[in-house]
């Protein structure tokens, strides 16, 4: 216990509030299309690219090559 750290209590009243306000510009109905389009895009994409994945290791799984009596 010999590497004790110092904690800075700030109380509520000390605390300013911010000068500056974030100024956001909407976007464009068109703006906003295009980007929900992407999302979904990219989701179908993600998806499709797992499923895939997910088939071909069910059919890697199922069609091992399997010895055969006569081979052992």
């Amino acid at each position: 216990m010999l590497d004790k750290t110092k904690i800075k209590v700030i109380k509520k009243s000390t605390v300013s509030s911010p000068d500056m306000v974030a100024v956001v510009e909407p976007k464009t109905t068109r703006q906003a299309a295009r980007d929900a389009v992407s999302t979904v895009k990219n989701w179908v994409s993600d998806f499709q690219l797992r499923k895939r994945d997910e088939t071909k290791a069910a059919i890697e799984k199922f069609l091992v090559a399997k010895p055969q009596t006569s081979e052992l």
